[in-house]
């Protein structure tokens, strides 16, 4: 470990916070626990006092909170904690969307070295961003660096649109590794009630911006598959009282899985669908899952990062958002075409193995928080 180097990661919630966002903050401190003295700072899910940890070789201060609302913590301790930290610190990497650390951030006085991820706009909270704007348009001139997943997150924000001269592009990624030597299990198969059926999963949160109404409905006029859908949120009674008033039988409802069943269930499934309908959904790391076990990918035509994980006519099929006509035909057309979802799916894994090798990614990003700094 190079003590010299002082970096503050810091983010709303971590690990074993379930998230996208989570899951790649887990990976950055991790891996940069090694090349540098890194705490990360987050927030505590629910109500609590600071607690200090340490987990898989990184140090976790989880700051106090009373509770979380508009999809942001509050908590005053976090801006104690940021402002005691960051006078130790030679880098700091932000990951947005988080106001709070904007705020702590330009209350700090800090002047080192900022880098920002730029995982997502404000897309839902309209109220909350009329007050934060002016914050976060502060934050984005005072930022030395702003990364993104894809070229789509520029474009699609009017807001990081606007300081494409400090943006680059670094796309996540996933370990291939960790799901190549997985143990696999029939998780799906199992549960089937047609056995010979083609296996249509989606996985991620039952919350309104990942479309899973629309692939209901889409699923009405699907023959010859079976969709599983694992996740919990607050749409899970409304889906699934869908499902039941609809006579659905060909609808499963896993709810969550943990890690190792989930990575089973993209190896065991056919097709991927992601159908996601709001610019929240800015990347799709599930993409990526599906597509490490060679599986063809339908997702949305979202102005955001979505399509450039996996490509329509290579990886995958694309469809317009909140269309399910389009959905119903994706999913038909790949179920009856075995030789076009395995052409489908080889050019997946190639591309993740091209493109979205965690290992070539995360040695990226340290690069550029560094900057030169030794």
């Amino acid at each position: 470990m190079n003590g010299n180097l002082r970096i503050l990661e810091v983010n709303k919630a971590y690990y074993p916070h379930v998230g996208g966002i989570e899951s790649l903050v887990k990976q950055y401190a991790e891996d940069f626990s090694r090349k540098s003295d890194l705490i990360v700072l987050v927030c505590r899910d629910g109500r609590g006092k600071t607690i200090q940890e340490k987990i898989s070789g990184a140090k976790i201060i989880r700051s106090g909170s009373f509770g979380t609302y508009f999809s942001c913590p509050l908590s005053f301790s976090f801006i104690r904690n940021f402002r005691r930290l960051a006078e130790k610190s030679d880098i700091i990497h932000i990951n947005t969307p988080f106001p709070l650390a904007d705020l702590a951030v330009l209350l700090s006085g800090y002047k080192g070295r900022i880098v920002i991820s730029w995982h997502s706009d404000v897309v839902k909270q309209k109220k909350l961003l009329f007050f934060y704007k002016p914050i976060m348009m502060k934050f984005l001139k005072r930022a030395d660096l702003i990364l993104t997943a894809t070229q789509g997150h520029i474009d699609s924000s009017p807001y990081i649109s606007k300081f494409r001269e400090k943006c680059r592009v670094i796309p996540y990624g996933i370990n291939i590794g960790e799901y190549i030597n997985i143990k696999r299990k029939p998780i799906l198969t199992e549960k089937l009630i047609d056995k010979s059926a083609v296996k249509v999963f989606f996985t991620g949160r039952l919350v309104y911006y990942k479309g899973v109404e629309i692939l209901l409905k889409a699923f009405r006029n699907v023959h010859n598959c079976e969709l599983f859908i694992a996740g919990t949120g607050t749409l899970e009674t409304s889906l699934k009282e869908y499902a039941r008033s609809h006579n659905m039988n060909n609808v499963h409802f896993l709810g969550f899985l943990p890690d190792n069943d989930l990575k089973c269930a993209f190896a065991d499934c056919d097709i991927f669908v992601l159908p996601s309908v709001a610019n929240s959904e800015a990347f799709g790391i599930v993409q990526l899952e599906a597509m490490v076990y060679s599986k063809p990918v339908i997702n949305t035509s979202l102005p955001t990062g979505v399509p450039h994980v996996s490509v329509d006519g290579v990886s995958g099929i694309t469809v317009e958002p909140s269309s399910p006509i389009q959905l119903a035909n994706a999913i038909n057309m790949l179920a009856g075409d075995r030789n076009l979802r395995e052409a489908y799916g080889r050019n997946g894994f190639r591309r993740v193995h091209d493109m979205f090798d965690s290992g070539k990614i995360l040695d990226e990003v340290f690069e550029a928080l560094t900057g030169g700094i030794k």
